[in-house]
């Protein structure tokens, strides 16, 4: 894991990739869970008995947001900021949804720091990330973040 002191010194590391999280594995319940929290339960991610008959492999697929929700939680394994205030997700740009994930794959975030730049409260971070899908020659999703981290 790459750890800094204080965000802007991120800064060196323009350009550079920071590194990938571990492999997470797609379960069943992990999709049904964001079916049921975000309303859409459409038959692709939630009717694993139609999906034996009906998609490529006879697997559900995860909601693209889903897998992209992930990304927060991931990060933390590829580094770590010690003097920092709040931290927050300013959005997304550029989100696309490459390549469909079905339940038991595994994923990973590999992220590229695109830009650190000083802020009035603290560093803002551009980063390109990219969610892997172990063992498949293309992505996930490709995305670029825009967090705030505050100095303490």
């Amino acid at each position: 894991m790459l750890t800094v002191e204080r965000a802007i010194d991120l800064k060196d590391w323009e350009g550079k990739e920071l590194g990938a999280s571990a492999w997470v594995e797609i379960t069943q319940s992990d999709i049904d869970d964001f079916a049921r929290i975000t309303g859409d339960d459409n038959w692709i991610h939630v009717d694993v008995g139609r999906a034996r008959s009906d998609m490529p492999d006879g697997r559900t697929i995860a909601h693209g947001l889903f897998v992209l929700s992930l990304v927060p939680a991931l990060q933390r394994q590829i580094f770590q900021v010690r003097q920092r205030g709040r931290g927050f997700n300013y959005g997304y740009d550029r989100v696309r949804f490459i390549s469909p994930v079905q339940v038991g794959r595994r994923v990973r975030v590999r992220q590229t720091l695109v830009e650190a730049g000083a802020h009035d409260k603290g560093t803002r971070l551009v980063i390109d990330a990219t969610i892997e899908i172990e063992g498949a020659e293309r992505p996930a999703i490709l995305a670029r973040n825009i967090v705030l981290i505050e100095d303490r």
